[in-house]
């Protein structure tokens, strides 16, 4: 089988790096994702390379290519390339010498097999030549693409012990690509051994957990984990209460017409508790940013979909989006949808100008100005702005009279 011929194989620089490497006399192949998503005619956004080269030998042949290497995987045979629109990683052909569940001591090899056997579902062991677009696929990568079955190279619970990522990588996985009930063996061992991922970082979890909940519809492979009780150990929070609501979310998104957000999910799997939100936080170890808008869509209540606009002033736009469509209220989601937030023209410096003294009275005065210009529909009339200030300074004066 020929693997077919797509953009990403003509992209500027990538010829002169592919006979840089050569792949001309079979030292280099494409390999994993990208041989994968072609197959199946989807956008590919990463571009790997397997090679017999040594890394060092990679550094030298890209710079003779007038490239740019960066030893982004050194440790593990990885060097990136960056060509004019891209970058593509080239890591030298390994095997595994030991594994402790969180990371593997490596040794090279000449053995394309023996590479392939050491990632973790056949679908993504598939390689082909640049140059015939000949696809080598040494366990039964092929039949399971066409069947839309995702299964582990070798025995289950071997590879999870090797990586103990790989269980939440076989629902991310099965969500894209699978159809139909998960390999059962491999769903067996994910349960078995479910324990092991309070072993891993929360930030690889995190990670894993939020390109599962980006995907199209996560719902279904999420209600299996929560039966399978995959969540557990490091998140218990996530019932079967939370499928439904995640379920919900999606299809209000899709009425909407709003890109799926995965922390928008994640705070959908969660109840509705702000202190909740805030201990779940950093416990993924999310960054500040990441709290912030998860604590705020813990915020949500009925009210909020009263006005959408003012709501959006004063907690952001994309937060208030959230918060409507957790409540299933797409239509006005969808109203916000490119909103920008107005600016009020008159600053602290206009109120003392009109006569409040510095201090804490400013800010009040501003916050009870900008609420009642949301109120009112953010008027853009420069004298009804300043006429709105006016009345509000004036009433702050008589307050201290």
């Amino acid at each position: 089988m020929k693997l077919p011929k797509a953009s990403w194989q003509t992209r500027e620089g990538m010829g002169a790096l592919l006979e840089a490497l050569g792949a001309g006399a079979g030292d280099t192949r494409y390999v994993g994702g990208c041989v994968r998503d072609t197959l199946l005619d989807i956008a590919v956004s990463d571009i790997d390379l397997a090679t017999r080269l040594t890394p060092q030998d990679v550094i030298e042949r890209v710079r003779r290519a007038g490239l740019k290497p960066v030893p982004t995987g050194l440790a593990h045979g990885t060097i990136t390339a960056v060509l004019p629109d891209g970058v593509v990683e080239i890591t030298t052909l390994r095997r595994d010498v030991s594994t402790d569940g969180r990371r593997a001591t490596i040794a090279y090899t000449e053995d394309w097999k023996e590479d392939a056997a050491r990632r973790d579902f056949t679908i993504n062991a598939l390689s082909a030549e640049p140059s015939t677009f000949e696809i080598f696929d040494y366990f039964g990568g092929l039949d399971d693409l066409e069947a839309r079955e995702l299964r582990f190279i070798g025995d289950p619970l071997t590879r999870i012990a090797e990586d103990h990522l790989r269980i939440l990588r076989f629902f991310r996985f099965h969500a894209r690509f699978g159809r139909g009930d998960p390999d059962p063996h491999a769903l067996r061992a994910c349960a078995e051994r479910a324990n092991d991922l309070m072993a891993l970082s929360r930030e690889r979890i995190a990670d894993e957990l939020l390109k599962l909940l980006a995907l199209p519809d996560p719902a279904p492979s999420v209600g299996i984990m929560v039966q399978e009780n995959i969540f557990r150990p490091v998140l218990p929070e996530i019932t079967q209460a939370s499928v439904d609501r995640l379920s919900q979310l999606i299809e209000t998104e899709r009425q909407a017409g709003v890109e799926g957000g995965p922390l928008r999910r994640l705070s959908a799997l969660l109840p509705a508790n702000p202190d909740l939100a805030a201990a779940v936080a950093p416990r993924l170890r999310l960054s500040a940013k990441a709290l912030k808008r998860l604590v705020s869509a813990a915020f949500r209540s009925e009210s909020d979909a009263t006005d959408p606009k003012a709501l959006a002033y004063r907690i952001g736009g994309a937060e208030a989006v959230d918060r409507l469509l957790l409540q299933n209220e797409p239509e006005k989601a969808a109203d916000l949808a490119g909103w920008t937030r107005p600016r009020f023209r008159f600053g602290g410096g206009d109120l003392i100008a009109m006569g409040l003294k510095a201090g804490p009275m400013v800010a009040a005065a501003l916050q009870a100005i900008e609420r009642e210009w949301a109120a009112i529909g953010f008027p853009e009339d420069e004298m009804a702005q300043r006429d709105l200030a006016r009345r509000h300074v004036d009433q702050a004066l008589r307050d201290i009279q």
